[in-house]
């Protein structure tokens, strides 16, 4: 799995981070995403996808290849 953010859409709503901590942060500066890990384990799959689709935004994307 692959996830990449658009910080240029991002409005910093903050669902991203309230589903999926370990993969998502906001930034002290301006609000927007950081992504932490581009490459997050099987195992929070399903919250990256929760992520993926709270985002008022649609600044995430996910490649499950």
């Amino acid at each position: 799995m692959r996830v990449s953010v658009d910080r240029d859409v991002c409005v910093g709503a903050g669902q991203c981070v309230l589903s999926a901590e370990a993969v998502f942060d906001q930034d002290g500066d301006d609000g927007l995403v950081v992504l932490r890990t581009p490459e997050p384990p099987p195992a929070v799959l399903d919250d990256v996808r929760d992520a993926v689709d709270r985002c008022p935004a649609r600044a995430i994307t996910l490649n499950e290849r």
